[in-house]
């Protein structure tokens, strides 16, 4: 009988997960935590009679919707699947189920079936678009400039504007194609993961959708109780 201690080493997982999140959504649900606990916990600690309890059922109700909302969301995605970590919902998606990744003004999994599913972790900024469609003109141009001046240089002995070292792109220009929004370049990357994996046999399997009752139970229960509580007033 093999002992514990003489049993081969597990091997790891064939790819690890990337982890997709918004940063942005981390940093305003810690903001939007630490207000509602303050307010709660001074009214908790200063309220009396009936407002501790309606503080208490609001903390209950509020808490958990603000997680799931702003630091839950998460795309996880490996040689396999993708995994969307939704606020209300957790979506396994074999890459084999999915017919298209789409981006507008939401970034959506469509599966071959037709169900479409949000990945909230991947929030599109049509600010960061348009931010990056200037970027990507501006260094067009000055790439353009510096080709201008580097022919003038040429022509005019070498004192056109690229010789003097004027009109050459920024350390920030992409020089192998348009900027894209940062959003935009994890979809980008997910396409590329499905074209290249939806195929595999490790691939396949069935699209599977759970809800996330560690989230839905205790919100219930909050409004539940604030419902009560407001009733008996």
């Amino acid at each position: 009988m093999t002992t514990p201690e003489h049993q081969p080493p597990t091997p790891d997982p064939a790819s690890k997960d990337r982890v997709f999140r918004s940063p942005m959504g981390i940093v305003g649900g810690v903001a939007l935590l630490a207000i509602v606990l303050w307010l709660g916990v001074d009214a908790l600690v200063r309220g009396e009679g009936r407002t501790q309890w309606l503080a208490l059922a609001a903390l209950i109700l509020i808490v958990p919707l603000v997680s799931a909302f702003t630091l839950r969301p998460a795309v996880y995605a490996n040689e396999d699947r993708l995994r969307i970590r939704n606020p209300l919902r957790v979506i396994v998606l074999p890459w084999g189920q999915i017919a298209s990744l789409r981006s507008g003004y939401s970034n959506e999994a469509v599966t071959k079936s037709g169900t479409k599913f949000q990945l909230w972790a991947v929030p599109v900024s049509l600010r960061a678009r348009k931010k990056a469609a200037r970027r990507s003109a501006r260094a067009a141009a000055e790439r353009s400039a510096a080709a201008r001046g580097e022919r003038g240089g040429r022509a005019g002995g070498g004192m056109g504007l690229g010789g003097l070292g004027f009109g050459a792109p920024r350390g920030d220009a992409d020089a192998d194609g348009p900027m894209r929004a940062e959003t935009d370049k994890v979809m980008d990357d997910l396409r590329e993961l499905l074209e290249n994996r939806e195929t595999a046999e490790s691939a396949q399997g069935e699209v599977t959708v759970r809800w996330a009752y560690e989230v839905v139970g205790p919100a219930v229960a909050g409004a539940v109780l604030l419902v009560i509580l407001l009733a008996m007033s």
